[in-house]
């Protein structure tokens, strides 16, 4: 068994959804997680193919963030796409990403995706405020390679 398998049980992974949902309520941004074993290229390079793929890059505001793990490989990158790029300094993720690498140094893996889905929601609501009629561009199941 590969440790995507193990990383999360389907109860923690239900978790993590309902922490995306919680996340996207407040903001018309839309949130991703995206689980593998390796990269087997460079790690940003990888979650940029994964932005694309899941068609991260599609969203009306284009405010799609992916948050991308590498299980084996110990690797993390959350990126987001171009509207949000734009107007954020360069650190806009660090905190998340901080918040995220600290729980898993514990063993907390799920608990770190749930509260950095919940940090990111957070920062992407001072820019991306929810407003009425919004609609879920992007699925919120968690993807795997």
């Amino acid at each position: 068994m590969s440790k995507v398998e193990e990383f999360l049980t389907p109860t923690e992974e239900a978790e993590v959804i309902e922490a995306i949902r919680q996340a996207e309520q407040h903001t018309s941004g839309e949130i991703r997680v995206h689980l593998e074993a390796h990269a087997k290229i460079d790690v940003f390079e990888r979650a940029v193919e994964i932005f694309d793929f899941l068609h991260m890059n599609n969203t009306k505001r284009s405010n799609g963030v992916l948050i991308y793990v590498a299980v084996e490989d110990r690797e993390l990158v959350i990126m987001g796409d171009k509207g949000i790029n734009d107007i954020v300094a360069p650190t806009f993720w660090e905190s998340t990403k901080n918040t995220i690498v600290d729980h898993f140094k514990k063993g907390n893996i799920k608990q770190g995706l749930v509260e950095g889905i919940l940090s990111a929601g957070t920062q992407l609501k001072k820019h991306f405020p929810y407003v009425k009629g919004d609609t879920n561009e992007l699925p919120d199941d968690i993807s795997v390679g």
